[in-house]
């Protein structure tokens, strides 16, 4: 472990390389994630080898369309004939014969190897605030430095040579990767002039020979909008990986540079963080621009605070315009400053020979506009054979379309039962067993490899496995298998897996189980510089609202608006501002704007919904008119009016799928009502709805009965009704709105289990429609890692259960399916842990009460409850699996089911002390729920925040001073002055003086960076010296000098540093600069305070 630096002992030169285009260079998007990677020194020693040779004869470019060779080679008894129909071995292996036949016996082995991969998406379980606290104490003591790249706005698309595959998020062979590898070649084509072709067949022979993959971002106009169309169609690389040595090797970014200006790829622009200023600095100035930066103060502000600047070989605002997706911060080895600089000295940018390019992406997309297939075979085609020989992975064999690239199921319980050919085959076993037995929210897809069919034979047979996570709590969930079982290795983002299943004579099995795994003794990780894990994987994703008012706000709101109403629209909106906790200016501007967007194109589509797909060119130019109208409104769009026209051009997409994830399908989206995070009163003359996200045997009847029987508990005047759901006919929610409607000021009781979002998004639209707030109210528990409620809590709701009778809903001791209805119930809300239960609850509601459940001080659950409940738990995920709701009696699993049924209510009846011991008194619950209730009712509540500080918006930084300390200087200085106190005589200051400050930079006038270097001080207490009392009839003001902060003299960017003490009605406060000007005039008072006083604050940011 390194010693802890002392402030300033880092390096304070800053590095900043010149790009070699003209202008300022802005460019690219983010790579993420700080993962596995070989040492620096041992990459760039391999990277000085890797020399991309030079060609010694001038060659042509093609830019035409290119001929193709449709008599492919496939090796011994499996040749094609140029007609393209493929032999009979492959039509059995098509038929699924040839895999029918192939059985797993002790000679059959799997050979599995990562083919694709994108860094693993890590979710930390800190908050933004947490996380952002952790970089900066690991970069102020040297332990790491903080990388930071732009995040662009296109799609994940990857190579990894010819027959390796190009593959896009999720999948592979579609319109995706076709416009993918036409982009790239023409890359190479753009860097390398006449010798392009020579490289592009090189380059896929490296990637190919070393077994790696270059992952990128795709940025295009032709695959669907996201915050603006690109001027341009190119990709920037943001990940370079080793897939030979079993888990993948990510390069660092020293590395990737490295990388890419040997193969004159492009790269993204790039910024270090190594000192405890410059990290600091840094989110001061996102946070100074998150609600209104474009690419170019960002980039500027973030020159000006960086250590080292590395800008991207593509300019952002020239390729891709002003509107900036965001910025991704992870911290990375302390190292990486070295690595970084050597790097820039031994690669310099290399040059662009540019080249006679032929057809743009746009031009052959518009020219074959009649289906996709067409268009991707023009893509293909025309990029050229020595960059993409064959169109394997697209279309298969010629004259074979009958025969469909996707393999039988059967070929992952056979990958499964074969036996490893290696350690990495193995640990890929591990991972995917896992996920098929845990994880439905993981698709496991197995295809033909057409490039394997040389070697295809009844022993030898080989398919490609795309790892698809369709959720991101699958990535949550599995991260926590990882914590259980250090051992897994990650799930990855973009997932393509070779497979070979084949018979081995004994001494090539014996010969596998002997060799070494080279990815058996490297995790692949970069070197942690003795970092825990969680803190070598800190990452932090900002975004900025000029880009989220077009994707989330605007594009994402498309179905709300069409499908429900301008009222539901604005549920939706107004809560996706809360949940960034956007400021209270912005969200009055973004309301108005949106209004009329919504009014606007209602008015000019009807009830025919605008494509997602294309939205900008509707949005972009009422964005442009609406920023012409004023300055402040075109701050809040940030830019508008580089409209690209896509809609001649746009590639065709089967089913209007969406590869990157982030549009929003076509279907209807329930509105949502905003979240107040601090619960004001709730006012007398709305409603009140108290609910219960709860379980059955939760205790919410019998609560409800209580406050009916009582009125006052709630100390509230106002009519109390309670609507059970266990004896409401028809559907309940709509009863619910039904008599909020005829009694709209009273407190409903809403008895019945609300498990769901579609169920608390129907309660928020009830609010908003009856003018109501509501209340939810929770049994309390410490939860799981995936679930709000835990097994002791599930415990206690069960035994309650089992011991009533002649219950309402029939769900008591006599129901012969209580144990298995519960089970459902406490699967409602996996998913989700405690905290991120409630604080979703507090977004949306403003508030969450705890009902008391079980003791602190109980014994832990006896061993049989917990093996019993686990193992009704293990069969409802058999059941929900094969049978979905179906009820337990009409499955397969009947009989375990009955036999489960009675285990459960033997084993509850033999620990029935313990569960009634370790509940809460009732009546003690009761009295906690009301006394919660009557705070939120009366304003005394406070809910809990989701992060330990609301990240905001930055507008200045200045030292907040003590007004009793400035009151008491004041009238000292009156009994010394008659002047002063005159002056003060009816200024009343002790009651119209609240709060004092003294500003040291406003980010208007001063700059993003100005306000942003204060960071370093942030919440220091800072001596302020009063040197001068300045009034005139209409103004009053300290003059005043900052004092010394951690031995350096703090300076003020203000011309006059003063505190503001009165104006008088209709002046406004910045008025107060010009009193030294007055004073000049003789139209002010200066009184000398002699000798200074000096009063102490804290710095803060405003």
């Amino acid at each position: 472990m390194p010693c802890k630096q002392k402030q300033g002992a880092a390096k304070t030169h800053r590095l900043v390389e010149k790009p070699k285009s003209d202008g300022p260079s802005t460019s690219t998007s983010a790579s993420e994630g700080d993962f596995s990677n070989a040492t620096a020194e041992a990459v760039t020693d391999r990277l000085r080898t890797l020399t991309v040779a030079e060609s010694k004869e001038s060659t042509a470019v093609e830019v035409g369309t290119a001929p193709v060779d449709k008599s492919t080679v496939l090796g011994s008894g499996t040749q094609t004939e140029s007609t393209g129909k493929p032999t009979a071995a492959l039509s059995k292996l098509f038929s699924g014969k040839l895999l029918e036949s192939f059985t797993v016996d002790n000679s059959t082995c799997s050979l599995a190897q990562i083919r694709a991969t994108f860094y693993p998406k890590f979710e930390n379980e800190k908050s933004d605030h947490e996380v952002r606290a952790k970089m900066i104490e690991l970069v102020s003591n040297g332990l790491a430095t903080m990388e930071v790249s732009l995040k662009h706005s296109g799609s994940l698309f990857m190579y990894a040579g010819h027959e390796g595959g190009a593959y896009a998020k999720n999948s592979y062979g579609n319109i995706y990767t076709a416009v993918g590898v036409f982009v790239l070649g023409r890359m190479f084509r753009e860097a390398w002039g006449s010798q392009a072709n020579k490289k592009q067949a090189d380059f896929n022979e490296f990637l190919e020979r070393n077994r790696m993959c270059i992952s990128m971002e795709l940025v295009t106009a032709v695959l669907g909008d996201h915050g603006q169309r690109p001027c341009e169609d190119y990709v920037v690389v943001t990940a370079v990986t080793e897939l030979g040595c079993g888990k993948p090797k990510f390069y660092s970014t020293p590395d990737i540079i490295a990388f890419c200006r040997k193969w004159r790829l492009p790269t993204n622009h790039v910024w270090l963080f190594s000192t405890r200023k410059s990290v600091t600095s840094f989110f001061a100035a996102y946070d100074a621009l998150c609600e209104e930066g474009t690419a170019t103060p960002v980039c500027k502000a973030l020159d000006e605070v960086s250590d080292i600047s590395v800008p991207g070989s593509k300019d952002h605002i020239r390729v891709q315009g002003e509107i900036l997706e965001g910025l991704v911060a992870r911290i990375v080895s302390r190292k990486s400053s070295e690595h970084m600089e050597q790097v820039l000295r031994d690669y310099p940018p290399p040059p662009v020979e540019g080249a006679d390019l032929g057809p743009s992406l746009r031009e052959i997309c518009a020219a074959n506009r009649n289906d996709e297939k067409q268009q991707m075979k023009a893509l293909l085609e025309s990029i050229g054979t020595s960059f993409c020989p064959n169109y394997l992975d697209w279309f298969g064999f010629e004259a074979s379309d009958s025969h469909s690239r996707n393999a039988d199921g059967s070929v992952l319980s056979k990958f499964l039962q074969a036996r490893p050919a290696d350690l990495s085959t193995a640990k890929l076993q591990e991972m995917v067993r896992l996920l098929k037995e845990k994880e439905k929210d993981v698709a496991l897809k197995c295809y033909h490899n057409f490039h394997k069919t040389n070697s295809l034979s009844s022993d030898n047979l080989h398919f490609k496995m795309v790892i698809h996570v369709r959720s991101d709590k699958a990535f949550r969930r599995y991260q926590n298998e990882m914590r259980n079982n250090p051992g897994l290795w990650p799930l990855y983002r973009g997932f393509f897996v070779d497979l070979n299943l084949f018979k081995a004579n004994k001494e090539r099995v014996v010969k596998f189980s002997k060799e070494p795994d080279a990815g058996s003794g490297s995790n692949g990780d970069l070197t942690k510089d003795g970092l825990a894990d969680e803190d070598a994987n800190l990452m932090i994703k900002l975004k900025f609202l000029t880009y989220k008012i077009r994707t989330f706000l605007i594009r994402n709101g498309l179905s709300v608006l069409f499908n429900k109403d301008e009222v539901a629209y604005k549920d939706y909106y107004l809560r996706q501002m809360k949940i960034w906790h956007t400021s209270a200016a912005k969200q009055r501007e973004l309301s108005k704007m949106l209004d009329e967007w919504a009014v606007f194109i209602r008015r000019k589509h009807g009830h025919k919904k605008l494509s997602s797909v294309t939205y900008l060119s509707e949005a972009e130019p009422f964005l442009e008119r609406y920023a012409k109208r004023s300055s402040k409104n075109q701050a809040l769009i940030g830019s508008a009016g580089s409209l690209v026209r896509a809609e001649d051009f746009m590639a065709i997409i089967k089913g209007g799928k969406d590869e990157e994830g982030d549009l929003e399908p076509e279907k209807d989206i329930a509105p949502s009502s905003p979240a107040m995070i601090v619960k004001e009163a709730v006012v007398k003359d709305q409603g009140l709805i108290i609910f219960f996200p709860g379980i059955p045997g939760c205790a919410k009847s019998a609560l409800c009965k209580e406050i009916l029987t009582a009125p006052g508990k709630l100390g509230d005047d106002r009519p109390i009704n309670s609507l059970m759901g266990d004896l409401i006919k028809g559907k309940y929610w709509a009863k619910v709105a039904e008599e909020r409607s005829k009694k709209p000021y009273s407190i409903l009781l809403a008895d019945k289990n609300a498990p769901n979002e579609e169920v608390w998004s129907r309660i928020e639209h009830m609010c908003r429609k009856t003018k109501a707030a509501a209340v939810p109210v929770v049994p309390d528990s410490e939860g799981t890692e995936s679930n709000p409620f835990s097994l002791d809590a599930l415990a206690v709701f069960i035994f309650r259960v089992l011991q009533r009778a002649n219950h309402p809903g029939n769900l008591d001791k006599s129901s012969p399916n209580a144990g298995f209805v519960l089970l459902m119930f406490y699967n409602l809300y996996d998913g989700k842990n405690r905290k991120e239960f409630e604080a979703e609850l507090i977004e949306r509601f403003g508030s969450v009460v705890k009902m008391p459940l079980l003791e602190s001080s109980r014994p832990p659950l006896p061993e049989t409850v917990r093996s019993t409940l686990e193992e009704g738990l293990n069969l409802y995920k058999l059941h929900s699996k094969r049978h979905g709701r179906a009820e337990p009696t009409k499955g397969a699993y009947a009989k375990e089911w009955v036999k489960w049924e009675k285990q459960l209510r033997d084993t509850f009846l033999a620990n029935a002390e313990h569960l009634n011991s370790s509940q809460v008194p009732f009546e003690v619950a009761v009295e906690k729920v009301c006394e919660q209730v009557k705070a939120i009712a009366k304003g005394d509540y406070t809910a809990p925040s989701t992060e330990k500080r609301k990240l905001g918006t930055i507008v200045f930084a200045a030292v907040s001073l003590p007004v009793s300390e400035i009151i008491h200087l004041l009238d000292n200085l009156g009994e010394k002055d008659p002047r002063v106190e005159a002056f003060l005589k009816d200024k009343n200051l002790k009651s119209s003086l609240t709060k004092a400050h003294m500003t040291l930079a406003h980010k208007g006038s001063h700059g993003v960076t100005a306000v942003a270097n204060y960071a370093l001080y942030l919440h220091h207490d800072v001596p302020i010296d009063m040197c001068w009392l300045l009034f005139s009839d209409t103004l009053a003001a300290l003059e005043a000098e900052p004092g010394i902060v951690d031995g350096e003299k703090l300076i003020s960017k203000n011309e006059w540093p003063h505190v503001t003490l009165w104006t008088a009605e209709g002046v406004a406060p910045k008025e107060a600069n010009k009193l030294p000007q007055l004073h000049a005039q003789g139209k002010a008072t200066r009184v000398q305070i002699d000798p200074p006083i000096t009063i102490t604050g804290i710095l803060n940011f405003f």
